[in-house]
Formats: C-alpha cells, sequence, structure tokens
C-alpha cells in the first residue's frame, strides 16, 4: 500500500466533504478549483470514491457530491484502497518476487499499513475544524497527513531461513 499524491488529493477531497457535512452537497468544479486541480482529474478520483460507496452523487441542478455514509464510519485505509486498487500492481509484484520471503515480508508490512490507516476515521482527521485548509500544494499536504499520523515502529516478521545473516 502506498499514499501516493492520488491519494492525498483524494483524503483532502473526503476531509472537505467531511466538513461540508449538514449542508448542501459539494459540487466538484468547486472542489477542483480549490484544490488547484483539473476538473476531469477530480472527477476521476471521485469515479472511483463513487464506485467504493464512499461518497454519494446527486444529479441535476443544485447537484453535486456527499459523503456516502458518516464521516465516523469511512476509515483513511478505505479512501486510500478504493484509489489505489485501480492501479495497484504491487500484490502481483510480491507473488512473482524471486525471493518468496522478502514478498511475504513486503505483503506483511502492507497489511500493518493497511491496519493502522483502518484505525484512523474520516471524522477523526477533521476533528474542530470549522474551515478546511483544502487548497493542495506538493509536500505540504503530505506534511499535514504526516502530522496527523503518527510514527509508529513497524514489526518486520524475523528473516526466515537464515535469510539476511551472514555465510
Amino acid at each position: 500500500m502506498k499514499l501516493t499524491t492520488q491519494s492525498q488529493r483524494a483524503i483532502m477531497a473526503m476531509m472537505a466533504l467531511a466538513l461540508h457535512t449538514g449542508r448542501k452537497v459539494l459540487r466538484l468544479s468547486t472542489l477542483a478549483k480549490e484544490q488547484g486541480i483539473s476538473l476531469s482529474y477530480m472527477e476521476q478520483l471521485f469515479y472511483n470514491l463513487r464506485h467504493a460507496g464512499l461518497v454519494e452523487g446527486i444529479r441535476g441542478p443544485g447537484g453535486g457530491y456527499r459523503l456516502g455514509r458518516p464521516s465516523g464510519h469511512i476509515s483513511v485505509a478505505e479512501i486510500v484502497h478504493a484509489i489505489e486498487s485501480a492501479q495497484d500492481d504491487s500484490e502481483q509484484e510480491r507473488k512473482t518476487h524471486p525471493t518468496k520471503e522478502v514478498g511475504n515480508i513486503l505483503s506483511a508490512l502492507d497489511d500493518q499499513i493497511y491496519d493502522f490507516l483502518d484505525g484512523i476515521s474520516l471524522e477523526s482527521l477533521v476533528g474542530d475544524h470549522k474551515q478546511p485548509d483544502i487548497s493542495y500544494r506538493p509536500g505540504k499536504t503530505a506534511r499535514m497527513i504526516a502530522r496527523m499520523i503518527p510514527a509508529l515502529p513497524v514489526r518486520l516478521p524475523k528473516p526466515a531461513l537464515g535469510l539476511g545473516q551472514p555465510a
């Protein structure tokens, strides 16, 4: 699992929707403009989010998007998975990795990252914010997310069959 620019932008967009809850729907054109990205790019993100059931689209005049369920029931892992699953080849790469143990370690690491992100709800990200800073600036969003998600030690399985041990 990776946290790409697309994932970061999707998380920021979902935070904006969460802060907008209780009001009318949010138009993608408004959201795209505020984040400084093209409307077509935002539509691609929301296509994946909609198919994952994370957002609901309302058609017609005054239409837009709103959360598909309460923000407390949407995890960061679900958002990342919705965006990254459409382009994730890493699982196949691990299955075909020449050293099966390395593939297993990478898979275990992915599982730990997913479990950690699954414990963070969209509601906990927005907290008591009144007005989101949804403009995207490279690096700024990554630092913002890093501050919200404290670093935890990663526990890797012990090397198997003397792998990584001097001969």
